[in-house]
């Protein structure tokens, strides 16, 4: 266990708009699917009602940030158009900043134009793109415009064929840091420093993959950036433990500790309050 913090190696602050989100201890980010097939709470969240009381529970069992989803990045996901994407949106954005006007809100969407229209509009303070800029190659210069903190991830393929044999060249961590390298080394060259990198495990890995990432997870600090772990509920853990996403809460937060002990900043969780819980026993850990 790492109790003098050298695991925090990056800027603890991060400029969102003129508001500062400190990251100097780990963050809770919650998610938010408004889609009708995401792998673990497809469907749940298509009315306004059932949108707010999910983003008010959230935040009384201690998310920091709202991470909203309108196009899902399943395995095998089908593909939406941009306009159903912003309808998706627009009308989730618009409730819950009616309501809560001062939460932190990530936008999970690889396209620019979608990007640029949900923090013009609705004051979104982060994008989270799963493709780095990959699958858009407006985004990082929009980016650097709307001037907001940037989720950049790594993933091999597209939602639609990243899990259809996934294989490496070479070392897996290795080829995970020299991407999100070069993608930091770009755009840092556009002027956009408020970077958070997050390794994309179940996107274009095996299991073995995954394990082997999550082990060696501390490597990542290496680039010196806010490290996001997104392990909720995913089939590295209910195929290991060959159940379901309903049962794999236990396992979930088993692996956020291990995330956390080696140098995530940031955990995207379906289950607030168990993630709370486990920041709370890491923090005092770390006294």
């Amino acid at each position: 266990m790492r109790k003098d913090k050298s695991y925090i190696n990056f800027p603890q602050k991060l400029n969102a708009g003129g508001r500062l989100i400190d990251i100097s201890t780990p963050l809770i980010m919650g998610i938010l699917n408004v889609t009708p097939d995401s792998f673990f709470d497809g469907g749940k969240y298509t009315n306004e009602d059932a949108i707010l009381s999910r983003v008010e529970q959230m935040i009384q069992d201690g998310a920091d940030i709202i991470d909203i989803g309108a196009y899902s990045s399943r395995p095998g996901a089908k593909h939406i158009s941009e306009e159903e994407e912003l309808e998706r949106l627009n009308t989730v954005l618009a409730s819950i900043r009616a309501n809560y006007p001062e939460i932190i809100i990530s936008v999970d969407t690889f396209r620019a134009s979608v990007a640029a229209c949900v923090v013009n509009e609705f004051k979104v303070d982060i994008i989270n793109d799963i493709s780095a800029g990959d699958m858009d190659e407006k985004m990082f210069e929009t980016i650097a415009r709307l001037n907001v903190p940037y989720i950049i991830m790594h993933m091999k393929g597209t939602p639609q064929n990243m899990q259809v044999n996934p294989n490496y060249e070479k070392d897996i961590v290795f080829e995970v840091i020299d991407y999100l390298a070069e993608k930091k080394r770009q755009l840092s060259l556009l002027g956009v420093h408020d970077v958070i990198i997050d390794p994309g495990f179940g996107f274009g890995k095996t299991l073995d993959h995954n394990y082997q990432l999550l082990n060696r997870l501390d490597d990542l600090r290496l680039l010196e950036l806010p490290i996001l772990v997104g392990v909720s509920r995913k089939s590295m853990i209910y195929k290991l433990l060959e159940t379901s996403p309903e049962e794999a809460l236990n396992g979930t937060t088993a692996l956020n500790m291990v995330a956390l002990e080696r140098g995530a900043g940031i955990l995207r969780v379906h289950d607030v309050k168990e993630a709370k819980d486990c920041i709370s026993i890491f923090n005092k850990l770390q006294q």
